[in-house]
């Protein structure tokens, strides 16, 4: 499946917009406290550890994304836009979130 952060496709074209899609991931601040008790690979202010779930964050919100395409019957996601927020009144919950548009191209 193309997922792109472009509106359109060079090359190809869109004969169905099915509508935004969605997908999100939320990791509780638990999860950073245990990373960051047992952290030792901080070089530069940079946490491999912490760069790890954050990708992986991402990654379920795509693939959360994606599946709600394949079942509208799309074969790509455009002007796609991922979304990194803070929730609860402390900051104790971060959400990623990946949105687009559902199309069927040719």
């Amino acid at each position: 499946m193309l997922i792109t952060t472009t509106p359109t496709v060079e090359g190809k074209k869109i004969v169905k917009y099915l509508g935004l899609v969605t997908g999100e991931a939320i990791l509780g601040a638990n999860i950073f406290k245990d990373l960051f008790a047992g952290i030792r690979d901080i070089v530069g202010g940079r946490s491999a550890a912490y760069e790890r779930e954050l990708k992986k964050a991402k990654e379920i919100a795509v693939q959360e994304m994606m599946e709600e395409c394949r079942s509208l019957g799309g074969n790509a996601v455009i002007a796609v836009d991922l979304d990194y927020e803070t929730i609860g009144q402390t900051s104790s919950m971060l959400m990623v979130s990946a949105s687009g548009t559902a199309v069927v191209i040719e």
